[in-house]
């Protein structure tokens, strides 16, 4: 095959076959960015919400609407709302971080031995049921402590781990304007807004609401099937 005949072929082949591979990519990458992704839980942080193997549904349209592979907003249409799951960069390393939305702007937020307190009212906390923790190892649920904390227009569980050392108490702190405070369902392990602050409006990716598919780590990465598809809302 001489040079010419081959550089023929090259370059039908990039036309007829790489070239609509490229643009399929290009498009399935630009709807990840901007209309929906899926992100995956490495940490406890969240537990027992999202637990280690998680992969959990983002909606990118939920407040806004980005250019596409930038956090630039074209247009927005909503804003997190206390209780709401969000996916963000996170403001110490850029790090993407799950964790739940507890302050909105100009809220005053204080915790006192792991109790939260929002603008001077003190959240409310209620014992739960075993069953709801049928997902979480019986070596988490020995070392840990589990309760329902009724955030004002939502309720969700949380977890404190009471042997070991966190930021129990916090605050209190104004969040700013244009900013949420953000924290971690499991409360005595989870980097968040207590150490980080608050997060910028502009550093928050979409809202996380199911989960679409869960590996057991600790068990050879077997499928937890009855958690697939599952929503974050309930």
């Amino acid at each position: 095959m001489d040079a010419k005949t081959f550089r023929t072929r090259a370059q039908k082949w990039l036309r007829q076959e790489l070239r609509p591979l490229l643009i399929t990519a290009l498009v399935i990458f630009a709807v990840r960015s901007s209309f929906a992704d899926w992100n995956d839980v490495p940490t406890g942080s969240m537990k027992p919400t999202i637990l280690e193997g998680d992969r959990v549904f983002v909606n990118k349209l939920a407040y806004d609407l980005k250019v596409p592979f930038t956090t630039l907003h074209i247009a927005e249409w909503g804003a997190p709302k206390r209780g709401d799951i969000v996916v963000f960069y996170s403001p110490k390393d850029g790090t993407r971080l799950v964790k739940r939305t507890v302050g909105l702007p100009g809220d005053v937020i204080e915790l006192r031995h792991d109790q939260l307190i929002i603008n001077g009212a003190v959240v409310e906390y209620k014992p739960i049921a075993e069953e709801l923790l049928h997902d979480v190892s019986m070596s988490d649920r020995a070392g840990s402590v589990y309760a329902s904390e009724q955030l004002p227009g939502r309720t969700h569980l949380v977890a404190g781990i009471p042997a070991v050392p966190a930021m129990r108490d916090f605050g209190p702190y104004r969040v700013p304007e244009g900013s949420y405070f953000m924290t971690g369902d499991n409360r005595d392990n989870s980097f968040d807004s207590r150490y980080f602050g608050a997060v910028k409006r502009n550093r928050i990716l979409g809202r996380a609401t199911a989960v679409v598919a869960s590996l057991d780590r600790s068990r050879y990465y077997k499928p937890r099937w009855d958690r697939f598809f599952s929503s974050l809302d309930k």
